[in-house]
C-alpha cells in the first residue's frame, strides 16, 4: 500500500479542528499529522513538513493568509490550502500570492475537501466555483513579480508545459519517466529559480520571459 497522504491543519476552532482530524484520519490514504489552533503555533511546533497544509484565514495573530507565505517560505514544495469562510478577492489574491495552491469554502462537503487535498498533494489547484472565476481575473491583472529569471534546464521546463497543462505531477511523472519525488524536487528548483511559490505564478512569469512557448 502506498503512504497516506500527511496532512497539517491549523484551525482556531477547536470544534471544527477535531472535525476535521477525525475526517482525515478516520479517510483511506490520508494521515493527519497534527493539528494547531494558530499559525505562530504551527510555525514554533511543525519540523517535519506534511504532504498537505489546511490552513484557515480567520486566525487569531497571524491571518492565514500572510502566514501562507511563512510555510512556503520554510517548506519549498509544501501544497498550503486554504480552508475559510471567506470568499472575497483580497483574501484570495493574498493567500494565493503568499504561496496557496488552492482555496476551499468552509460548506464544502467531506468527500470534495478530500479530493481537493489529494488533487493539491498531486499538483492540482483545488478551488471552490465561487472563487475559481475571481482567481482567474486576478492573476490576469497580477504583475510580474521581482528578481531576476534563472534559465530552466530543459526536464525543467518539459515539467512546467506539463504543469501548465494541466498534468498532475503523478501524469507528469509518468511522461517525463521519472519518480514523483523526482517532480517535486524538480518543482523545488523551479520556484527557487523563478522566485515564485505556486504553480501559476511559474507558469506565468515562464511565459512572461520567453521560457515556455
Amino acid at each position: 500500500m502506498p503512504d497516506p497522504i500527511r496532512v497539517a491543519l491549523v484551525e482556531d476552532d477547536a470544534v471544527t479542528r477535531d472535525g476535521l482530524r477525525l475526517l482525515i484520519d478516520a479517510a483511506t490514504g490520508f494521515q493527519c499529522q497534527a493539528a494547531y489552533s494558530s499559525a505562530e503555533e504551527a510555525l514554533r511546533l511543525l519540523q517535519t513538513p506534511p504532504d498537505v497544509l489546511l490552513l484557515d484565514i480567520g486566525l487569531p495573530g497571524m491571518s492565514g493568509a500572510d502566514g501562507a507565505r511563512l510555510f512556503a517560505d520554510r517548506f519549498p514544495g509544501l501544497q498550503i490550502l486554504m480552508l475559510t469562510v471567506f470568499a472575497n478577492r483580497e483574501n484570495i489574491f493574498r493567500s494565493i500570492c503568499n504561496g496557496a495552491c488552492g482555496y476551499l469554502l468552509k460548506n464544502v462537503p467531506a468527500a470534495r475537501l478530500l479530493e481537493s487535498i489529494r488533487q493539491a498533494y498531486e499538483g492540482g489547484s483545488p478551488m471552490s466555483p465561487e472563487v475559481a472565476r475571481q482567481v482567474v481575473t486576478l492573476f490576469r491583472k497580477t504583475a510580474s513579480a521581482a528578481g531576476p529569471v534563472e534559465a530552466l534546464t530543459p526536464q525543467e521546463t518539459r515539467l512546467l508545459s506539463l504543469l501548465a497543462d494541466g498534468y498532475s505531477y503523478l501524469n507528469a511523472a509518468g511522461q517525463l519517466s521519472i519518480s514523483v519525488n523526482t517532480v517535486r524536487n524538480y518543482v523545488r528548483n523551479i520556484y527557487e529559480k523563478l522566485h515564485v511559490h505556486t504553480k501559476s505564478e511559474a507558469v506565468s512569469k515562464a511565459m512572461r520571459a520567453g521560457l515556455l512557448d
